[in-house]
């Protein structure tokens, strides 16, 4: 199970009913099962999902796995490919011992000198390759942290940018285009560094919309996104007055000949965790409707909003929400987008709902991966004297939901497809 704090959080036949549904999500997306399913080997063929790659006997085969999948897609497809992987590099915020794959952990949510030894690594093993040579990329969310090759500045000061553009508000893509042009491996270069091998990407999206040139910032997508939108950007939110930064920006690489042996696969999308919530939903006798798998905007708006829609829904109905919001950090507290969504959503929540947000990868920026919120969590919050209005304004969610007791625990769940919602109406 997923879930680790389950029975705690079981206290009612309602609240047992929603974490059945967010457990269902998450073992939808399970890395390792994920890849079982959808890759084999049959003679001299390589089926990916709906694809078929040749290789011979002699094919030199490499596995790169990059974010918070990779540690668990290098366990399962050393598993799958047995003796045709001829060496490789995972780098995640866990490893292991691998048998073929070299295992590198490295720091998530900000870059260091770990990241950038490891990113080093697999350049390194990218080089010398030859044109019949096939590398089998895993790319997941996190990866733009993980990997981490600086133009002219060290990874502590990608850190303070990225900090300040996070509690400026900038959204996933405009901090990627950032990223992506300050970086000598995203944007298209690990596809680039990889030529003229073929290489197919097995991608499994974080980012609302799945737009594979911002998912770890595209690492192996022809980049679209140009060195000018990345200046405008930084002047936009005055990045070198407000935190110092001032790295050399570099153009991606544009031309066409580093990917045209390049495939890239969306394997995984928040689609599917929502799909699997809301079958199980309807198994246990909801109404259910998949609102949107793209949500945005300030988690605190977005928390009215859900519960509006809600009561349009009616009794017995469940919704069911996926991607991002945003927090801008006005306060000095500690929590995640999701806590703090649901945090909201406890101002306006009735006797008969219930809601819960997380991070599918186990972390709301917290060792929380989100919290949920019934009539329950309004008692406990009373009895304490708690005014959530107050931990709002501190950005504080965090600490309120470590003291009524509500939070999800999961742990790295090695998956990583955004946040999943959702919100239930109890039958009557």
């Amino acid at each position: 199970m997923k879930i680790k704090n389950f029975n705690n959080l079981a206290l009612t036949s309602t609240r047992k009913n929603l974490l059945e549904i967010i457990e269902a999500g998450l073992q939808a997306i399970d890395t390792k099962n994920v890849l079982e399913q959808n890759v084999r080997i049959e003679g001299d063929q390589l089926f990916i999902q709906n694809h078929i790659f040749k290789i011979a006997r002699e094919t030199k085969i490499l596995v790169v796995g990059i974010g918070k999948c990779s540690f668990d897609a290098g366990l399962a497809l050393e598993n799958i490919l047995v003796d045709r992987i001829k060496g490789g590099i995972v780098l995640d915020v866990r490893g292991g011992n691998l048998k073929k794959i070299r295992s590198f952990i490295g720091t998530h949510p900000y870059p260091s000198d770990k990241n950038v030894e490891a990113t080093e690594e697999i350049i390194k093993l990218l080089s010398n390759l030859k044109k019949d040579d096939l590398v089998i990329f895993i790319i997941s969310g996190g990866g733009s942290t993980l990997l981490c090759a600086p133009t002219n500045f060290e990874p502590e000061e990608e850190t303070a940018l990225v900090k300040y553009l996070f509690k400026a508000g900038a959204d996933i893509e405009k901090i990627n285009t950032i990223r992506k042009h300050i970086s000598l491996v995203r944007g298209g270069n690990l596809a680039k560094a990889a030529y003229p091998a073929r290489i197919v990407s097995v991608i499994f999206s974080d980012v609302p919309g799945d737009n594979l040139e911002f998912i770890a910032s595209g690492p192996t997508v022809k980049d679209t996104t140009t060195l000018v939108q990345a200046e405008d950007l930084l002047k936009r939110y005055n990045v070198k007055e407000g935190c110092g930064f001032d790295g050399q920006l570099i153009e991606t690489p544009k031309e066409s000949k580093y990917f045209e042996n390049a495939k890239n696969i969306l394997l995984v999308t928040n689609k599917i965790a929502l799909e699997a919530m809301a079958g199980k939903a309807k198994n246990l006798g909801l109404r259910t409707k998949i609102v949107t798998n793209q949500i945005m905007g300030e988690a605190k708006d977005v928390g009215r909003k859900i519960i509006s829609d809600l009561e349009v829904a009616g009794e017995g109905a469940a919704l069911f929400y996926g991607g991002e919001t945003t927090v801008t950090a006005k306060g000095t507290g500690k929590g995640g987008r999701n806590q703090e969504l649901v945090l909201s959503v406890l101002r306006f929540v009735g006797d008969n709902q219930i809601m819960a947000s997380i991070a599918s990868d186990g972390h709301d920026n917290t060792e929380f991966s989100g919290a949920i919120c019934d009539k329950i969590t309004r008692e406990r919050m009373l009895k304490l004297n708690l005014d959530p209005e107050k931990y709002l304004e501190e950005n504080n969610s965090f600490e309120f939901f470590s003291r009524v007791g509500d939070y999800i625990l999961t742990g790295d769940t090695g998956s990583n497809v955004s946040d999943l919602i959702i919100a239930i109406n109890e039958p009557r």
